[in-house]
């Protein structure tokens, strides 16, 4: 029981890992002993982030834009070549675009369905033969989807396509669930709530207040509140879960 939530030594792949949630989530995992691969489409912003988890354990760069099946195949063409196996894969790389109704524009919903959706499809599907490698009895390979409150109840800003592409997320790890058990993966997704990211700063600086009173809580999400989440997941003590959505919110989502 004493390494209930340890993930020392669990090669991880952590996507849009140069910034916000992806960054916190990498960070806790680099701290925690994992052999962590970030990725972002920005190379220089994933090399940066990279070297800085490197001061705390190991962390490596590996650029790659997974808004498309190329760049999915990509990132896993990369990972295979340093490892045989991976045990966590964490698809969090994210896009927004708010417009209203009436000028959404439909390269809005090109755009973010294939970062949001599609890669976490394309990704899945691209690694699945490092994940089934990586999987041990008791111990699953797990793949960990980063959804969103918004894809929970409808947000009040307009944030169409966002919106979707996080209920779609939701339901893709339902799906995949069912298919990957057999396989000894679980597919699971966490669905934040307001947390310090370069996403969330424009409605934070607006409507800060408004957030954190609606917050039965009465705060902004930490960075330790998304990598406890994901590192509870990727440890024994979240062995027997799969198919689940975790709102990590401070209680938000409660209230429809």
């Amino acid at each position: 029981m004493k390494n209930l939530f340890s993930v020392e030594g669990k090669v991880t792949v952590v996507t849009g890992g140069s910034r916000g949630i992806g960054l916190m989530i990498a960070r806790g995992f680099v701290e925690n002993g994992a052999k962590v691969y970030v990725s972002s489409r920005k190379a220089d912003a994933c090399d940066k982030a990279a070297a800085e988890l490197s001061k705390l354990g190991t962390c490596i760069s590996v650029p790659a834009d997974v808004g498309t099946e190329a760049g999915a195949k990509a990132l896993t063409a990369a990972v295979a070549a340093r490892e045989s196996a991976v045990h966590v894969l964490v698809n969090n790389a994210g896009a927004n675009w708010g417009a209203p109704l009436a000028e959404y524009p439909d390269e809005a919903w090109d755009k973010v369905l294939a970062v949001n959706l599609k890669s976490v499809f394309h990704l899945t599907r691209a690694m699945l033969d490092l994940l089934v490698k990586g999987a041990k009895p008791g111990d699953p390979a797990r793949v960990i989807n980063i959804g969103s409150i918004d894809g929970l109840r409808a947000p009040i800003l307009e944030t169409y396509a966002y919106s979707a592409s996080k209920a779609g997320v939701h339901h893709l790890t339902r799906v995949l669930a069912q298919q990957l058990a057999s396989r000894n993966i679980t597919v699971n997704a966490i669905a934040p709530g307001p947390f310090e990211s370069k996403m969330m700063a424009e409605t934070l600086r607006n409507f800060r207040d408004a957030i954190v009173g609606s917050c039965p809580l009465g705060r902004i999400g930490e960075p330790e509140d998304m990598a406890g989440t994901t590192i509870f997941l990727a440890s024994r003590a979240g062995a027997y879960l799969t198919g689940t959505v975790i709102p990590v919110d401070g209680g938000i989502s409660t209230r429809g």
